[in-house]
Formats: C-alpha cells, structure tokens, sequence
C-alpha cells in the first residue's frame, strides 16, 4: 500500500509521550515488567494477537493484512541500563541508577507507532507485520536467542530492526551490506605469581610485570598476526595488582574486550591470544587462568534486503541522506536474528542539530525525537516492500 504520510504524522505525538513515559520509569534487562505490560495494553487495544512473557518480559503481537503478501518481522529492544541520569528535563528518570541511556525507549514508541498504523490500514496492509518487542538486549546472553527459541520468528520471511544513533545527525539514516557491526567478545585474566619483598625480586615471582608485559604483547595480535585488511579490536580495559609500594604482587588481574566481524578473525584472535597469555606468563615464571565471554555474533545484513533499503530510503530521506556507512565496532544481538531470516539492521541519525549529543552509555544521553518519525516511516516503507515481494 502507499505510504500514508498523514497518518505516520499523526502519530507523532503518541511517539513522544510513550518515549517520555518510558524514559521517566526505566527498567533493567529481563526485568522489564512495566514497560511490557504497557506495551501488550496497548498493542491489545488496537486488536493484535498479542502474546505476553515472551522470553520472561518480552511481548510479540501479529497484525494479519487484509491483502496476500509475505510475513514481515519487525523488532525493537525495550531495557535500560544502570546508570544515573544526570540531566535535568521534564522526562529524566526517576529511577534512582538506572536510565535509558542508549535509546531503547525511542525504539519500543516507534515500533509501538508502526503497529498502530497497520492497525488504521489493515485491509490496505499485504501479508502480515509481527512486531517483537525484546528484553534484554544490553547484557549477554542477550533476549535475542530467547525470543527465537519461543517461535517469535517462525512465521516471519523476513527481519528488519533499527537503532537511533546519536553520532549521526538527525535526517540520516545509515548502513551497509555484509557485515556492518562487530562481535562483542570479552576477556579476563588473572595471573597468580609468588609475592614478597620488593626489595628481594629474585625471591619472587612478579605477577605485575607478567600482566605489564600481557598488555603490551596482546596489542601484537591485532598489528602482526590479523591480516591488515581484515579489522580487529584487541583492548585491555582494567588491569589490577598490588597491596602497598613494598611488596611484589603474587596475583594480577586483567580484563579486556574484542572485537571482529568475521567468525574466522574471531576464532584466529582468541587462538592468538591463548597462546600469548600461556607463554608470557611462563616466560614469568608465573600461572594463570583465561577465560572468554563470548558476545553476540556479529551483524551481517543481507545483500538484497540492504538494497531493498535504499532502495526505500532514497526517496524519503534523499540520497545524500541515505548512506552506506563503514562498519562499526559495537555489537548487537539482532545478529542472532539474522542468522535465522534474511534482512537488515540500520541506524537512523538522532544526533542534536547543534552538535551537543552525549554519547551512547552516558549520563547524559539523549535523542532528537524528530528522528523517530523517520524510523517509524522507515519501518513502514521497508516492510511494505519486502511483503509484497517474491524474493
């Protein structure tokens, strides 16, 4: 059917209220019970099928078109994080610690939006829309897995997902084909040595220098061992040891993160660093354990689907606003859904015009609602395209 601009327009308002109500009562990953039950209330009033404590807190709905066409998956995450809100709105959290401070709550009001549309056009819509409203993005495992393992996707041809992004300006709308974000692995490590004095370190085993020389060696994984045109991460984020000036550190801890875009780089920087971790710190007379935390796998957009976006987005937003961007190291667990069904990830600009957005993951996060609009006419345009498609 053709987009119905009016409509989309209209609501604008509700868009902002929900995103504001969301933002004010925020809640934790798998515990999102408030917000869940606000949007299976909703979802009902409009005459979905809806189906609640989906993956424990997260919530599916079917809308059924009243014309033939394919079935067309569209989610959203729903979770906060836990950090203090430090601004100062109408709208800042009230929840002492925990905020949404990476725009989830923008993304449950347009997916809420775009269910309400095909609810005033369902004898207009081709096929049918099945709207996935996802906990737990921000902590591993992740709802992802969760949500397919209950069926969420088995009835869907195709996935389609957006993330407001605040580095890209507000009218943009990015990606790419392939692989477009990273796979989000962790690291720790801790070093047990023998301690004593520091003035006798032959008496000692020092597991400081052992973890001082692990940093520098593991930064060899990404420049000598990783083919330079591929694209690898390998970071030391905390690295701990010691009790007082005098005395050797008998234990050292380190934790980092990693990230790749491929299955094969993943697997070559884990293997590279095993070996490093076992051999510096044999070189140092010490022990040590290893372990990894295996992130989401990384997102790969479907060739045709990415096309099918620009092909959609280009009329709405222009070309010079419809960009294939490079790819970018954070992760998602939109991943997993893409493994199951063919489609596309993008990110659509809400950066503020007068350039002070505040990164993702900060205090003072924040987004240009205006850019919700333009997700929800984004959502809209893709899955009507993709449902009346043969492909």
């Amino acid at each position: 059917m053709a987009l119905h601009e009016n409509t989309i327009a209209s609501l604008y308002g509700d868009m902002v209220k929900w995103r504001r109500h969301l933002h004010k009562n925020p809640e934790l990953s798998f515990m999102e019970h408030e917000t869940s039950r606000m949007i299976a209330d909703l979802l009902e009033s409009w005459g979905l099928e809806v189906k609640r404590g989906v993956a424990g807190t997260g919530v599916t709905a079917l809308l059924r078109g009243g014309l033939p066409g394919r079935s067309i998956a569209l989610r959203a995450d729903i979770d906060a994080l836990p950090i203090q809100d430090e601004k100062e709105c109408e709208y800042s959290s009230t929840v002492p610690g925990v905020m949404h401070a990476c725009g989830h709550d923008a993304h449950t009001s347009e997916l809420l939006a775009v269910a309400k549309y095909y609810s005033m056009h369902r004898e207009e819509t081709e096929g049918s829309r099945l709207f996935l409203f996802q906990p737990g993005e921000e902590v591993l495992p992740g709802g992802a897995v969760a949500m397919i393992e209950a069926g969420a996707l088995d009835e869907a041809d195709a996935v389609y997902g957006i993330h407001l992004w605040s580095p890209t300006p507000y009218g943009m709308a990015v990606t790419r084909s392939g692989p477009f974000m990273a796979a989000p692995d962790e690291f720790e490590i801790e070093i047990v040595g023998r301690g004593g004095h520091a003035g006798l370190p032959h008496q000692c085993a020092d597991a400081l220098l052992a973890g001082a020389a692990l940093v520098t060696a593991l930064q060899t994984i990404v420049s000598r061992s990783v083919n330079p045109l591929d694209a690898a991460v390998v970071s030391v984020g905390r690295l701990s040891a010691g009790t007082a000036n005098n005395i050797i550190a008998e234990r050292c801890r380190l934790s980092g993160t990693i990230r790749s875009f491929t299955e094969e780089v993943r697997a070559q920087v884990r293997s590279r660093l095993e070996a490093i971790v076992k051999h510096t710190c044999e070189l140092h007379g010490t022990q040590y354990t290893l372990q990894f935390i295996e992130g989401y796998p990384p997102v790969v957009n479907d060739d045709k689907e990415t096309e099918r976006f620009f092909r959609v987005a280009v009329p709405l937003l222009g070309e010079a606003n419809a960009v294939r961007c490079e790819r970018i190291m954070a992760g998602e667990d939109f991943s997993y859904y893409l493994r199951r069904k063919p489609g596309c990830f993008f990110f659509v600009g809400a950066g503020f015009e007068d350039g002070s957005s505040a990164p993702h993951h900060h205090p003072r996060f924040d987004v240009d609602e205006r850019a919700m609009l333009i997700a929800a006419r984004l959502l809209i345009a893709v899955a009507d395209d993709s449902a009346r498609s043969d492909q």
